[in-house]
């Protein structure tokens, strides 16, 4: 039996780093977290060589056995969005409006990229940016940045002029009906949005 070079086992090690990485990150891995590690990027391309992984991004890679999540993939393209509106509400099986490949999210007013210019893009103050804030499961079980149930239910209120308003009332009477729904935080994030008027103008319509 041939024994092993010391680069082909430090080769041996790396790749087994990655792979243990990428089995409890549903499959993925950045170039980033290997920096952070002291692992060089040159062990991702050996691995794309071998057909063990893919690019899906810039510095992305998943398991070349994987389906892609292009929500996930975006939101660890984009660190500085938030999923919002319909989007975050169809992870939170409240919109009928699917987002394919056109999302609705948020940014602080200051921020511009290239990248922002097919999505539907919302500009907001620091005040109110990482308002409701939280972690929601894409339909393929990754985590990524959206506003919470309330938040967006008073976003999509506050932005009715730019939204299909038969997908608002949908999305509204749907939140309604929640057992789990907390209209005291709803109350809360529409008085620092200044919108407390036309959410319980929402909430009363479809309390009746």
């Amino acid at each position: 039996m041939e024994r092993m070079t010391l680069k082909e086992f430090k080769e041996s090690s790396n790749i087994e780093i990655i792979e243990s990485i990428m089995k409890v990150n549903n499959g993925y891995v950045t170039s980033k977290v290997l920096s952070n590690l002291g692992i060089h990027r040159n062990y991702l391309n050996i691995m794309m060589k071998k057909g063990i992984i893919e690019r899906v991004g810039n510095g992305i890679y998943i398991d070349s056995s994987k389906i892609e999540d292009n929500y996930y993939v975006f939101g660890l393209s984009m660190p500085n969005i938030i999923y919002s509106h319909m989007t975050a509400l169809y992870f939170y099986g409240l919109s009928i409006k699917a987002p394919n490949d056109v999302y609705d999210i948020t940014v602080r007013r200051n921020y511009n990229s290239i990248h922002l210019k097919k999505h539907d893009v919302f500009y907001v103050s620091d005040d109110i940016f990482e308002l409701g804030l939280t972690e929601v499961e894409t339909p393929m079980g990754n985590k990524v940045k959206a506003y919470d149930v309330e938040r967006c239910i008073c976003d999509i209120i506050r932005s009715r002029n730019r939204m299909d308003l038969e997908h608002v009332k949908y999305s509204v009477r749907e939140y309604v009906k929640r057992k789990d729904k907390d209209l005291v935080k709803l109350s809360n994030y529409a008085s620092k949005m200044g919108i407390v008027d036309e959410v319980m103008s929402y909430m009363e319509v479809y309390y009746e």
